[in-house]
């Protein structure tokens, strides 16, 4: 039986090309449904509790699907690990169009430098006319954020916004309020017990939205109509089975200003479908990606294999 027939579930394991979040290797699981695959990869520093929002996210793709978009293609922006320079650049110049880059920094063991070297390189790959974000990851308290974003915003030649420099909400308004970068909020919206408090705070000009860790297409719907701030979907770094439910998110949100963090399987050494979702002209089409390759059959060998199925029988008990 062809690897897309099969009922499911599937675990997959990919290398990365570039360390990337602290990861040499992204893993999860595919649920087959009615309408197609759905993808379940909490991080594993995510407890089961928290991953239950995950597979609300998998089983709605597999077995609801998502709502009718009203765009057919999203713009993304490319996104560039804390590398070196040249590697920077050349990840910019093969990004398959994309206008628009997000730059990690704040990796632990790198120096200002190194990120403004970094920066530099993508300003100089994308000419003018491009845009840059930068990534903190929370790393920064406020005064280390009011100190390197200066910094970063002269390298780059303006800054379109800096996503989570700080992880408390205080603080990322007071960032805000004391210098000129815009602000998104990432982890405050997606691991926070009160997403609604960045609004309330006026800490953010832009929400990052991530359709797994916040349980699905329509939660997000839901909760961006709630949040009422611009909206950038983002991956969670997934196969091109997750990433399809973000452009479904992307595809319907009533407006889309700003390009997605969506462009990510280039950072996957395989993918888990046949026709991985990869950007032209620097967008991406909305549809579902539901060939799988054999990636998806049996590679992720055998401890992985147990270690997914062992996870994802415990989350649905909690998700029950």
């Amino acid at each position: 039986m062809p690897v897309s027939q099969l009922p499911g579930p599937l675990v997959y394991a990919t290398p990365l090309r570039t360390r990337f979040r602290n990861l040499d290797v992204r893993d999860g699981v595919l649920i087959r449904g009615d309408s197609g695959w759905g993808e379940f990869s909490p991080f594993w520093d995510y407890d089961d509790a928290e991953s239950a929002a995950w597979l609300r996210a998998a089983r709605e793709s597999a077995d609801r699907g998502w709502p009718t978009p009203v765009r057919t293609r999203v713009p993304v922006n490319v996104t560039i690990p804390a590398v070196g320079p040249d590697v920077a650049r050349s990840l910019v110049l093969g990004s398959g169009g994309c206008t628009t880059a997000k730059v990690k920094v704040a990796q632990a063991g790198q120096s200002v430098d190194e990120e403004i070297a970094r920066l530099e390189a993508v300003r100089d790959a994308l000419g003018p006319t491009g845009r840059i974000r930068v990534d903190a990851n929370a790393a920064w308290d406020l005064d280390e954020a009011l100190r390197r974003l200066p910094l970063l915003d002269r390298a780059a030649g303006g800054l379109e916004y800096a996503e989570q420099p700080c992880p408390d909400v205080a603080d990322l308004a007071a960032l805000r309020r004391r210098q000129s970068v815009p602000i998104a909020a990432d982890e405050s919206i997606r691991r926070a017990a009160d997403p609604l408090a960045v609004r309330r705070a006026e800490a953010a000009d832009v929400v990052v939205l991530k359709v797994q860790p916040l349980g699905g297409v329509r939660a997000c719907l839901e909760l961006a109509e709630a949040v009422g701030l611009p909206v950038v979907v983002s991956s969670a770094l997934e196969s091109s089975v997750g990433i399809a439910a973000g452009l479904a998110l992307a595809g319907a949100l009533p407006e889309l200003p700003y390009a997605c963090g969506l462009a990510t399987v280039h950072l996957l050494e395989r993918d888990a479908v046949a026709t991985p979702l990869l950007p032209e002209g620097g967008t991406m089409p909305v549809l579902r990606a539901d060939e799988l390759s054999p990636l998806a059959d049996g590679g992720a060998g055998a401890t992985t294999t147990e270690r997914w199925l062992e996870r994802l029988a415990r989350v649905a008990e909690v998700a029950a």
